[in-house]
């Protein structure tokens, strides 16, 4: 394996780079005003793959995958935030610690999934962002992602959630970018049979928003491809969860329809989170199995396919505008 690379030339961290971001345009600029991409890998579940992430494997993410972005997914139900709200915060906390002192951007993915209705979360999410925000409202590098993959609820439910979640944030954090989950688990709809027109009919009534679009490669390919074509003409996208294999999260790498995702999203400057930064024994793991029992994190002889794929595709050059 390579031995653990050195940062980035002249030592600048991405969020050294970058500083505060904000939303331009449909784009996601830097602290000049320049449109930028960010990359990088999402956790699993904090509630089940904890011991994935400490010290050494963050080191291997900022430093050998260079990865700009580090998700972390909180699960709300499922044996998570709501089982223990203090505890689970505090352990968000600790990790948007680490990603900071590493350079990185940290994204807290307040990871509602079953029910997929927000409205059921809306007091647990209140409460879990007024903490989180005052706890970093002097950060530079913390995005908020502020519903993971609502379902089976309309456009204006998750309006409705975002417009009563957002102002408990700014009013910690008035500058920070958060993102809003979209229909059909953050599919601009399309998986309910819409689209992006609802979202550009009706916006979140907030400045510095960006919209969720997730995807599954080898499940989710033309048609989905062209609508995230369509609507990044018209509202600012981050694919703040993606897979290169079925929307199982299971099965094969499809390495073809996800070379082509990710060309797509380079093309157009939307920045994305890989899912997962974990061991878990499935096919979206970057992670071979029993990886995080142990020590070592950098190179390709802990990585699955997807793991190989996914470093690959991050640890070339960003090429951030610094002026």
């Amino acid at each position: 394996t390579a031995p653990p690379t050195t940062p980035p030339p002249g030592g600048q961290t991405p969020v050294a780079a970058n500083g505060q971001l904000r939303v331009c345009g449909v784009n996601l600029c830097n602290q000049y005003g320049r449109p930028i991409q960010l990359r990088g890998m999402s956790t699993h579940g904090i509630q089940w793959f904890g011991n994935c992430y400490n010290p050494a494997s963050l080191d291997a993410l900022a430093i050998d995958w260079r990865a700009d972005l580090f998700r972390i997914a909180m699960y709300v139900q499922e044996d998570g935030y709501e089982t223990d709200p203090a505890g689970f915060t505090n352990r968000v906390n600790n990790l948007v610690d680490e990603a900071t002192r590493r350079g990185m951007y940290a994204m807290i993915d307040f990871h509602l999934l079953t029910p997929g209705d927000p409205m059921f979360n809306l007091e647990r999410a209140k409460t879990f962002f007024a903490a989180v925000s005052a706890r970093h409202a002097a950060k530079n590098n913390v995005i908020y992602e502020i519903a993971n993959e609502p379902n089976g609820v309309s456009w204006s439910t998750i309006k409705n959630y975002a417009d009563q979640v957002i102002p408990v944030i700014r009013a910690n954090d008035p500058d920070a970018v958060v993102i809003v989950g979209t229909r059909a688990w953050s599919s601009l709809g399309v998986s309910e049979g819409g689209n992006h027109t609802e979202i550009v009919n009706n916006p979140v009534n907030a400045n510095n928003v960006m919209y969720a679009f997730h995807f599954y490669a080898a499940s989710h390919k033309d048609n989905y491809r062209a609508e995230v074509e369509r609507a990044a003409a018209r509202l600012p996208l981050f694919v703040t969860e993606f897979g290169t294999v079925d929307y199982t999260g299971d099965g094969a790498a499809d390495l073809a329809s996800s070379t082509q995702w990710l060309d797509l999203l380079d093309r157009l400057k939307i920045g994305y989170a890989n899912w997962t930064f974990s061991d878990k024994a499935e096919g979206s793991a970057a992670l071979r199995p029993g990886t995080c029992n142990g020590g070592n994190y950098t190179g390709t002889s802990v990585l699955t396919p997807s793991g190989v794929f996914m470093r690959d595709r991050i640890r070339t050059p960003d090429n951030f505008p610094t002026s």
